[in-house]
């Protein structure tokens, strides 16, 4: 190998390093009113969140939801918050799975970096994009943690890298992980964690609820594939469940402000099985990666009550991959064969 001899006032360049940024949805830094208002603010002003004009929707969100939600928002976070470590369950395990990727990836003779981001909130893509930059990083492999597309969730982050990138003099070269909905690693490890979590349970549930968080139907009708990707995933759980398999059924939750969602809508869904007599239901988020405030408050929490104060006599939430095992062998799977060419 040929060595350049660079002039002795040259400034010092890092490069020929790989970097790979694991960005979740986001997370509010306390539960109080002033935290809770930064970061909705953030994430409701986002255009590809909020797809309304803004001459109709900002009256709305500074003249209502920004004044009403904070508080109602915090308190909801404060039932689930890490208080040991003073932060959401999100950014405890989104760091967890940052943490032991690098482990399991190893660093490559140096040349590997891996690290995280929230598309909302801190720690922030465009600094953690610019941490990794500063490390020699000219290639980067950005996962938005969502195995299903939407504009709303992948496309907003691949929105915030690109704003990010039109500030570097010295771009890095960037890949973006794809959906990954229909990846057999996925899909079987959602399968195993059902089979995990029902083998300790003392019932076995009539049903099996496959709730993912909705979207509007406007935003499906305008080609959003989320929808597909959803049933996909479902459909490809059960075949690989076999008799387990024929209890799943598809909902969509945390659905927000007039418009019509994807539906059949989790809590109505809930609340009818247990009027019509279905006694043990479970619930799993497998659009989730990481437990968060729409899987441990509104569905373990709030799901479960609905079910139990219309009838329901057992109720049980399945918890996301998270950095188990079975989680952390589906990020790898994904980076790995998305780094291909690149180690």
């Amino acid at each position: 190998m040929r060595t350049v001899k660079l002039p002795a006032d040259h400034p010092k360049v890092k490069t020929g390093k790989v970097g790979v940024l694991l960005v979740n949805l986001g997370t509010p830094d306390a539960t109080s009113y002033w935290p809770m208002r930064r970061y909705l603010q953030q994430f409701l002003t986002d255009k590809r969140v909020i797809e309304w004009p803004k001459a109709l929707w900002y009256p709305i969100l500074y003249g209502i939801v920004l004044m009403t939600r904070p508080g109602k928002s915090g308190k909801a976070y404060e039932e689930i918050w890490n208080h040991e470590k003073n932060e959401s369950p999100l950014r405890t395990i989104t760091r967890n799975q940052s943490d032991k990727l690098t482990e399991m990836l190893g660093e490559q003779d140096g040349r590997l970096h891996v690290d995280w981001a929230m598309r909302y909130g801190q720690p922030s893509i465009p600094d953690r994009l610019q941490a990794l930059k500063d490390k020699g990083c000219d290639r980067l492999l950005i996962f938005p943690l969502y195995p299903q597309y939407s504009a709303s969730t992948t496309a907003t982050v691949v929105d915030e890298v690109c704003r990010t990138l039109m500030d570097m003099r010295w771009q890095p070269a960037i890949r973006t992980v794809p959906p990954y909905h229909d990846d057999p690693v996925y899909v079987t490890a959602l399968a195993k964690s059902v089979e995990q979590h029902l083998e300790g349970l003392d019932f076995e549930p009539d049903l099996i609820l496959t709730s993912y968080h909705g979207i509007p139907q406007s935003y499906f009708k305008r080609g959003d594939p989320y929808h597909c990707h959803c049933h996909k995933t479902t459909r490809l759980m059960s075949e690989v469940m076999g008799e387990t398999g024929k209890k799943l059924k598809l909902t969509f939750q945390s659905r927000f402000g007039p418009e019509e969602w994807l539906q059949p809508y989790t809590d109505k869904t809930v609340e009818q099985l247990a009027k019509d007599g279905v006694k043990n239901i479970a619930v799993m988020n497998p659009g989730f990666v990481s437990d968060c405030l729409e899987t441990l408050e509104e569905i373990a929490g709030e799901a479960g009550e609905i079910f139990e104060e219309n009838g329901g006599e057992h109720f049980t939430h399945i918890p996301c991959l998270n950095d188990s095992e079975l989680g952390m062998e589906v990020i790898e799977h994904i980076v790995r064969k998305e780094l291909s060419g690149w180690l």
